[in-house]
């Protein structure tokens, strides 16, 4: 009995890797997605990048300093936050924009909850929202490979226009610097689910779900529902993003297998709805913050029963 264990905060991973090991690879599989923007809207977009990373991890720095709590920018959180939060931004957004949203995400959402572990919904999420109801018209701009602002794939959607599933696939359209290139987003999404930090059962429920609410609502409003309107809707805006790293954030999602389909789904159904019924084109931001909302109801919900006791009864 001597011999103690101390339990620390969440996340709690069942595994021999900590939680900057983690971080590091989530960093690496964001990678090819920031890479992609990089290449195709410009440097400016690597400053946008930059901006929002040293945010984040200077507001965790001095937060912690002022308040004499133990340094934690070493887990490499707030970096994650800052490059999640930058592929949410487009290139040419004004620099104070990155500085403000890394400062809402780190401070208001993390910080002030506790920090790591403590937080009820994603940071970087939360920070795309409050920018996007402060400064709508500055958040809706998105620049082509060209420079020149255009509508995205799913505003020309609503036109009734669609876009070459090629372009959709690379990312060589108009979008956010780290949401537009799906092919690099599935790269990171094998890596994380080859390194086992993430499962696929989140990713997979919430794009296959989203894809069938998409049908349905389509098919309700009279829409020309087709193979073509719904590749689309997967493959524009957050939604794949979405789907592999921030959906399937360690905090602010289920631990349970029954709840994370229930999460997923119910953010696929939220995704959609929006999107076909909205005044915005995209949704997949507002669907994830409202389910990590949730999340301790659908855990509550899904908790599998104690060996020899009925669900709900007291110890």
């Amino acid at each position: 009995m001597s011999k103690l264990y101390n339990v620390s905060l969440s996340p709690h991973i069942r595994a021999k890797d900590t939680t900057m090991s983690i971080m590091l690879d989530v960093i690496i599989a964001l990678i090819p997605a920031l890479a992609v923007g990089v290449y195709v809207y410009g440097l400016r977009a690597l400053w946008v990048i930059a901006l929002s990373v040293l945010s984040c991890v200077a507001c965790e720095y001095i937060y912690e300093k002022l308040l004499k709590l133990p340094n934690t920018i070493g887990d490499l959180s707030a970096v994650v936050t800052g490059l999640i939060l930058a592929m949410n931004l487009y290139s040419t957004a004004p620099w104070w924009l990155p500085v403000l949203g890394g400062a809402f995400a780190i401070i208001v959402v993390k910080m002030l909850y506790g920090g790591l572990g403590q937080n009820f919904m994603n940071p970087a999420l939360a920070a795309r929202c409050f920018l996007l109801i402060s400064f709508p018209t500055i958040m809706t701009v998105y620049p082509t490979v060209d420079g020149v602002s255009s509508a995205t794939p799913l505003a020309l959607l609503r036109e009734g226009t669609l876009t070459d599933f090629g372009t959709l696939f690379l990312g060589t359209h108009s979008g956010t610097i780290g949401e537009t290139s799906c092919a690099a987003i599935l790269i990171g999404a094998v890596y994380l689910i080859v390194k086992r930090v993430i499962s696929p059962r989140i990713p997979l429920c919430m794009i296959g779900s989203a894809a069938v609410f998409v049908a349905i609502f389509g098919l309700a409003k009279g829409q020309d529902v087709g193979v073509s309107f719904i590749m689309t809707h997967i493959l524009s805006g957050g939604l794949m993003a979405g789907a592999v790293f921030m959906a399937t954030d360690y905090v602010t999602s289920p631990v349970t297998k029954w709840g994370q389909v229930i999460f997923a789904v119910l953010i696929g159904f939220l995704s959609a709805f929006i999107r076909m019924y909205g005044g915005s084109t995209e949704g997949v931001s507002y669907a994830i913050i409202i389910a990590n909302l949730l999340t301790p109801l659908i855990e509550k919900a899904t908790s599998p029963k104690p060996f020899g006791t009925e669900r709900g009864a007291k110890a």
